[in-house]
């Protein structure tokens, strides 16, 4: 019973997480819904509401932006739109520090979040997982002596928590698997073990 109970439980675990995630992701997304006027919602249309509209109109959202500011004219709305955001005293604060991290994170130049290092964390001897974010510069930069690079360290099993160091380029070891295995493994809080090819065992 013992060896069937726990057969049973690695089947269902990992399905019933994965359904809560992607049924949370869909609740959140849903909520895009309300900004449509009560006309065009699908309560009006069939009489219920239909899980997942709001995935569609979000991306539906997202790609009609993106069109239309690839153009010069869509380019100059945007200008225009962050020089009323930067005007603003606690919104530009704001605004400017997650547009700075989303323009890195989704740089394909840059090199955010791009390699997976193993430091010595929270002293040493003590080793874990941590990512590339880039290199300290400006006044940061002026008062460290040599080669150093700025990490992120996650917190296990949730990755989003978790804390940026800078520390000597001398003191990290590049490791060669990918970031996803490595945030796998970060996720498994080690029991996801990557084998010498990146991959998990």
């Amino acid at each position: 019973m013992k060896k069937y109970l726990i057969t049973g439980l690695l089947i269902w675990i990992p399905l019933v997480i994965t359904l809560w995630v992607l049924k949370l992701v869909v609740d959140t997304l849903d909520q895009t819904l309300l900004l449509l006027p009560y006309t065009l919602r699908t309560e009006n249309w069939i009489g219920f509401h239909v899980p997942g509209m709001g995935v569609l109109l979000t991306l539906l959202i997202v790609i009609l932006t993106g069109a239309v500011t690839a153009n010069f004219v869509g380019q100059r709305l945007v200008h225009w739109w962050h020089e009323i955001l930067h005007r603003i005293p606690v919104v530009r604060s704001i605004y400017s520090s997650v547009k700075q991290v989303s323009d890195t994170l989704f740089s394909s130049s840059g090199e955010a979040f791009r390699k997976a290092l193993l430091v010595q964390w929270p002293r040493e001897g003590m080793w874990t997982i941590a990512f590339l974010t880039g290199a300290p510069s400006g006044d940061v930069a002026r008062h460290l002596q040599g080669d150093h690079v700025s990490v992120y360290v996650p917190t296990t099993p949730n990755p989003t928590g978790g804390y940026f160091v800078i520390v000597p380029r001398k003191d990290v070891i590049e490791l060669e698997m990918s970031v996803d295995t490595a945030l796998t493994y970060v996720i498994s809080m080690g029991v996801a073990v990557p084998n010498g090819n990146g991959r998990r065992k």
